[in-house]
């Protein structure tokens, strides 16, 4: 079924990139709306194009049918192109559809970081990505869906960097931000090499998303740097520890007995969550050093998506809390 899920999702955003050629011009030069398609329940796929990119941004969205809050969940590295979106990959569809919160999950941003770049990229193209999410995307949100202005964000991976640089760049816009398995220190020579060679990762250059080395915009998208000004926004942050956890078997769903998936999932998703460990725990001994606080949540497990999908079970409680539901 999630394959299904997966195949129709990116047929869509294909056919999305194909629509607005046409409706851009409907839409003139501002953020408009193009499509609206109920996907059963309480589910819609949501084209809106972005002036700021010049293309359309298709997204995933679990709507109550009244005016509720928004949460926005961001994919990771792949902008859920190639594994499937947060919907595809986690229950987030079920558990959210008793719930009173709009969730958004934007499909496409891959090795973005979700940020605006100071260059376009020869693989990557334009990204305005915090341009769309905090000024094109919510007003079309609140005509069309009534949201209530309150809002959070949360991350996976790369995007929990984003979440942060979100609230940080967005003053007062969410009230509540979630980090999973995310290395947010962006600034110091470690980190900055860390970013480069994800990237490279997709054939991308990070000099044209913050600069080379000595651009002042790595520390300014540092959420380490800048955690004094997260003060005020109710965070959950969680990381494993890279040894074998709950989810780390062969009786796993996740594994499907496959010894091969195991080994790979212990060794490369170990080492990479043994990486965001150490990035995870910089960040919150910053916070505490600060007195922000912030809901924790170490434990043992690799670098994988059924992890990711326990942290938003368990962050749910913290963004109903600071959302008023």
């Amino acid at each position: 079924m999630r394959r299904r899920l997966h195949c129709l999702f990116v047929l869509f955003a294909v056919i999305a990139t194909f629509v607005p050629v046409v409706a851009a011009a409907d839409a003139g030069k501002g953020p408009a709306i193009l499509d609206v398609r109920p996907l059963g329940g309480q589910q819609y796929q949501v084209v809106v194009y972005s002036p700021a990119m010049n293309r359309p941004i298709t997204l995933w969205m679990s709507h109550p049918d009244r005016p509720a809050p928004t949460l926005y969940l961001l994919n990771a590295v792949d902008g859920g192109e190639d594994g499937g979106p947060w919907n595809v990959r986690t229950d987030a569809a079920r558990f959210f559809a008793d719930k009173p919160v709009n969730v958004v999950v934007p499909i496409g941003g891959r090795a973005s970081y979700y940020t605006d770049w100071i260059a376009d990229d020869p693989a990557m193209g334009r990204n305005e990505w915090s341009t769309f999410l905090i000024r094109e995307l919510p007003p079309l949100l609140n005509a069309r869906f009534h949201t209530t202005g309150r809002n959070a964000v949360a991350g996976v991976s790369m995007s929990g960097t984003s979440a942060l640089d979100l609230a940080i760049e967005a003053p007062g816009m969410y009230q509540a931000a979630g980090v999973y398995s995310g290395c947010t220190s962006t600034s110091d020579p470690g980190s900055r090499a860390l970013v480069y060679s994800q990237l490279a990762t997709f054939g991308a250059n990070a000099t044209n998303m913050w600069g080379g080395p000595a651009s002042a915009a790595w520390s300014a998208h540092d959420p380490v740097v800048n955690a004094a000004r997260l003060r005020g926004v109710a965070m959950y942050i969680s990381s494993g520890n890279g040894s074998a956890g709950v989810h780390d078997t062969l009786a796993d769903p996740s594994i499907g007995g496959n010894p091969l998936t195991l080994g790979n999932r212990l060794s490369i998703g170990g080492a990479m969550e043994g990486v965001v460990h150490n990035c995870t725990r910089t960040l919150t001994n910053r916070l505490a050093a600060l007195g922000i606080p912030a809901t924790e949540f170490y434990h043992a497990g690799t670098h994988a998506w059924p992890y990711w999908q326990d942290d938003l079970h368990n962050s749910w409680p913290v963004f109903a809390a600071a959302l008023g539901v």
